[in-house]
């Protein structure tokens, strides 16, 4: 006799569950205090052009409120700001080596150890060697600056990012790219490029959208950028969201904790962290994209060896190769069909209603 199995009824339903772009990157930087002395702010504000600047990107995402600067040199002069303002980051500028913007934005944080601090730097010499002195964990990042006020906006959005990353995976699944590097002046060059190409496609993304308000709210899902700065803080952050990682860029050479029984120690710069980190990796996840970035052109031959793709630091076109990278294997640019045996193209979709066309075919 056959037997028969009931499938239940709510089996023979689809949930079909719409992504509510609206709760997405919900906490927000909107007023940013800068601790300097006037000249360094007015290298910085350089007759407006990073209020123009943050001005420009917000209007383009569709956001209506871009945050707002203030500047203040004195712990009494931010304190009065403090009070009457909630601000929501401190940049903190040590222009020159007597300029006291370290105790400024040191006796800010204990009197508001919540709100995001970080140091921006010209890299002098006297200031290097002032770092090297400081005790620089109150700060939650340390960037270089090299003229660019699109650093300004990568800052707003690292920090927003790190805000919202944990809801926003929740809620809608969200992809990350993390990025693994301890050399200040380095990610504080790669950060604004890797923001303007993930800003450039999610507004391409936005197009597939039913009217402007859909595509302003759809921008907002966007994938988020960590920035580790040694292989134990990578590895953490990778546990947490392995399921949304989007891919993996890696330097060669930053810190990691080396265990010999019950004993660690902190190697300065193991010269092959980044292959070790991007190798466990590997092992837990057999597609997950992985980049390692190196100054010695030696490691290219290691990386391809073991499938990672290369990048070379002090190549000229680095920026494109980033790009190229993205591209092709996170899911970036358009869509490509290829012939399964010779990996020739074989058509190319830049929307849903090309796909439409050529799904068929």
């Amino acid at each position: 006799m056959e037997t028969v199995t009931k499938i239940p009824q709510e089996w023979n339903k689809f949930y079909l569950k719409d992504v509510s772009f609206v709760n997405l990157m919900t906490r927000r930087i909107f007023n940013v205090l800068i601790v300097a002395n006037p000249y360094d702010a007015f290298m910085l504000e350089d007759d407006g052009r990073v209020d123009e600047k943050i001005f420009d990107e917000y209007m383009e995402l569709g956001m209506r409120y871009p945050p707002t600067f203030t500047q203040v040199s004195t712990t009494e002069e931010a304190n009065n700001v403090l009070h009457t303002t909630d601000i929501d980051l401190v940049i903190c500028m040590p222009g020159n080596a007597d300029n006291d913007a370290f105790t400024v934005a040191r006796e800010i944080k204990v009197e508001h150890p919540n709100i995001p601090c970080v140091v921006l730097t010209p890299f002098s010499h006297g200031i290097t060697k002032r770092i090297q002195d400081e005790d620089m964990s109150v700060f939650d990042y340390v960037f270089c600056w090299l003229g660019n006020t699109n650093l300004i906006m990568s800052i707003i959005k690292l920090i927003e990012d790190k805000m919202n990353i944990e809801h926003d995976i929740k809620e809608a699944g969200v992809q990350m790219i993390m990025l693994v590097e301890d050399n200040i002046r380095f990610y504080s060059s790669v950060l604004p490029n890797l923001y303007n190409y993930i800003l450039a496609q999610s507004k391409r993304f936005s197009t597939e959208a039913l009217n402007p308000h859909a595509a302003a709210q759809r921008k907002r899902g966007r994938p988020k950028v960590v920035l580790a700065t040694t292989y134990e803080e990578a590895m953490q952050l990778y546990e947490k969201y392995h399921e949304n990682t989007l891919g993996v860029i890696s330097d060669t050479r930053f810190p990691m904790q080396v265990h010999e029984g019950r004993l660690s120690h902190v190697e300065e710069g193991d010269p092959e962290a980044g292959l070790k980190l991007l190798r466990e990796i590997r092992r837990r996840d057999e597609y997950v994209p992985l980049i390692l970035d190196s100054s010695e052109i030696a490691n290219k031959a290691k990386a391809e060896a073991e499938g990672f793709h290369f990048i070379d630091k002090n190549s000229t076109k680095m920026n494109v190769d980033l790009h190229h990278l993205m591209e092709e294997h996170m899911g970036f640019g358009d869509f490509i069909f290829r012939d399964p045996k010779t990996k020739e193209e074989v058509a190319r979709v830049t929307s849903l209603k090309e796909l439409q066309d050529n799904i068929t075919t």
